[in-house]
């Protein structure tokens, strides 16, 4: 796979700007939407909560970090964060946020991990129906709503397209130094260098933390952010620019390769 350094800019959100978590004591209903609209580069602090949540999108794209992982979540998907998760969400463009929090149950059938779900055309109108109904004024239409809801949550399909996030503190400079630079080309013995460490002991210790190596990693980085930026609008060949390839040809090669459909058929079947 033939790519170049970098120059740029860093390519993250410009800052943060925090929302506060909605209050809420306990569930009402087995199933509850919750629905707000996220600008650019609003998130929610880290918190957790006493049920399970369904974090999805209408519109626009979502970043997740949850159990030492990152997630970039597009309207065609959701990730489910079980009950007590510690998590944060943040928009990377205007994001039409729309939320479930599901009561445990042990006829959900859902898995106790953080997990992406394919959302179908159905799955996605029942939340929507879920959102705009009025619970007191039908309750039954409402329960039902809620059954199906946790029935076509167990019939979705599921991927781990996900970025491992490492506990140790340099490790995670490290890798936000990449996520923010993603077409940084600068090998491990540069980093061990950096970080105080043999490239054989960062290597091993990377590999610990994560559960891959570092170009694995570094190959996720850089598909999650094409995914990123092709659900924002952006050309191909920008993004290629911008992870650091050589050409357009190669980072379609790698997105082929991972994906198994063009960047272009990709954001076509979206």
């Amino acid at each position: 796979m033939s790519t170049k350094r970098q120059s740029r800019p860093p390519t993250r959100v410009a800052s943060w700007r925090e929302v506060p978590v909605p209050a809420l004591r306990r569930l009402p209903w087995p199933v509850v939407a919750r629905s707000q609209q996220l600008a650019a580069g609003e998130r929610f602090p880290p918190h957790a909560h006493p049920w399970n949540q369904l974090v999805f999108a209408t519109d626009g794209v979502l970043q997740v970090s949850a159990a030492n992982a990152r997630h970039v979540i597009t309207p065609q998907q959701a990730l489910w964060v079980p009950t007590g998760t510690l998590h944060h969400t943040g928009a990377l463009g205007t994001a039409a946020f729309r939320n479930l929090y599901v009561a445990d149950d042990a006829a959900l059938g859902m898995p106790d991990q953080c997990v992406v779900l394919e959302v179908s055309a159905l799955l996605r109108e029942l939340i929507v129906e879920l959102d705009r109904t009025t619970a007191d004024h039908d309750p039954d239409y409402y329960l039902t709503l809620c059954r199906l809801i946790s029935t076509q949550l167990r019939r979705q399909p599921r991927h781990t397209l996900h970025l491992p996030w490492p506990q140790d503190a340099r490790l995670q400079r490290w890798c936000q130094t990449l996520h923010d630079h993603p077409g940084d080309e600068r090998d491990m013995a540069y980093w061990a260098t950096r970080l105080g460490a043999s490239t054989r002991t960062l290597a091993r210790h990377f590999e610990r933390e994560t559960g891959m190596t570092l170009r694995a990693w570094r190959t996720r980085l850089r598909l999650l952010r094409a995914i990123e930026w092709l659900a924002q609008g952006r050309s191909p060949t920008l993004i290629a620019h911008e992870l650091g390839y050589a050409s357009a040809s190669a980072f379609n090669y790698m997105f082929r390769v991972e994906m198994g459909i063009s960047p272009l058929q990709w954001r076509r079947t979206r």
